[in-house]
């Protein structure tokens, strides 16, 4: 015999979940009616402005999660790892750099990032990794005044930079290790595939025959843009963006791509946060090469989705690291390397650099 009750009870609970079908189409999931937003650690300035248009406000469109986008120093391995460890988790997700990243999944030291578990068959699997999905393509390059070079050979190669007898002029190298000790060593003839694991006593060496022709030892890319831009340097490696501004505004500035050291950046996501499953799909989110191709407009970067460039303007194509032109002719850095040697490397180079 029915029961009533039992019958009404169920046309309620069929009832109560057609609406919620309703209410909540495909794309909802159970981590995101906890908490409509993820916080993202970048390093803001064109890079909050670009990511805002071609990321940020577009995901939120789509799905109603809310990216904040939060300016963290340069390096922010140290912050993350207390984040992890003390499960007080300021930021979900952070933009770092491949060797970063490498840092911070070194099984001799700890992960502290997630997996990725994101499958995005359309970056290609150079700039791909279990912990990040590179967004962007950046590369370490010469930028040159062109004005000083109206009249004699403009440098075109670190071996060129390093030569201060046949390219003489001002000076700037980074107060860093890495990219640094890399360039030396290109500069003395080391060949691209036998780069790494970097000869020190050869790069040191390479580095001690310009050492009191060095002018600035600069500590931030901001800092080398302005360096080119006033004219106090003739030549300065630097972050081929931090180049391409001030070309963009006016100043005769060339950049060198012959020998430009590449990496990646992405946004990881930081272990344990338990928005990982939004974290996740936002990182699929800026997969689509459409929306990279937007960041191009405000950072001068290259997309990771090589499909990005069919919708960029040829002419600021041809200025990103990935164009294939550019990339062709530039050498991978090995963030694995730095991850394992980096402080060892540090000490020694701020003791050589005080001799």
């Amino acid at each position: 015999m029915s029961n009533p009750s039992l019958g009404r009870r169920r046309a309620l609970q069929t009832g109560t979940a057609a609406l919620a079908a309703l209410a909540f189409p495909a794309i909802w999931t159970p981590a995101r009616a906890q908490e409509k937003r993820i916080v993202v650690r970048d390093p803001g300035g064109p890079y909050a402005e670009g990511f805002s248009e071609a990321f940020y406000k577009p995901f939120k469109a789509a799905t109603g999660v809310e990216v904040v986008s939060v300016v963290a120093q340069a390096d922010p391995t140290a912050q993350i790892k207390t984040m992890v460890e003390s499960k007080n988790y300021a930021w979900d997700m952070a933009l770092l750099n491949r060797q970063s990243a490498d840092v911070l999944t070194d099984p001799k030291t700890g992960v502290f990032l997630e997996e990725v578990k994101v499958a995005a068959p359309e970056i290609p699997e150079k700039f791909r990794s279990p912990y990040m999905i590179a967004t962007l393509v950046l590369q370490t390059v010469l930028a040159v005044r062109t004005d000083r070079f109206k009249d004699r050979p403009m440098p075109n190669s670190w071996a060129d930079f390093f030569n201060v007898k046949d390219f003489p002029g001002r000076r700037a190298l980074r107060r860093n290790p890495a990219d640094t000790l890399e360039e030396a060593l290109l500069a003395a003839g080391v060949k691209p595939g036998s780069l790494y694991p970097l000869d020190l006593e050869k790069g040191f060496a390479t580095l001690n025959h310009v050492k009191k022709d060095v002018q600035v030892w600069w500590t931030g890319g901001a800092q080398t843009s302005q360096l080119l831009k006033s004219g106090e340097v003739d030549m300065c490696p630097t972050w081929n963006a931090r180049a391409q501004t001030v070309i963009d505004e006016g100043a005769p500035v060339k950049i060198v791509w012959n020998q430009g050291l590449w990496s990646t950046e992405g946004f990881t996501i930081l272990k344990g946060t338990p928005k990982a499953a939004i974290c996740r799909e936002f990182i699929k989110f800026t997969c689509d090469a459409k929306r990279q191709a937007v960041y191009t407009k405000h950072l001068a970067y290259g997309p990771s989705n090589p499909d990005a460039y069919q919708h960029i303007e040829p002419a600021r194509a041809r200025t990103l690291p990935a164009f294939p032109a550019n990339l062709a002719t530039s050498v991978q850095i090995d963030g694995r390397y730095w991850a394992t040697n980096k402080d060892a490397v540090n000490e020694r180079f701020n003791t050589w650099l005080l001799a």
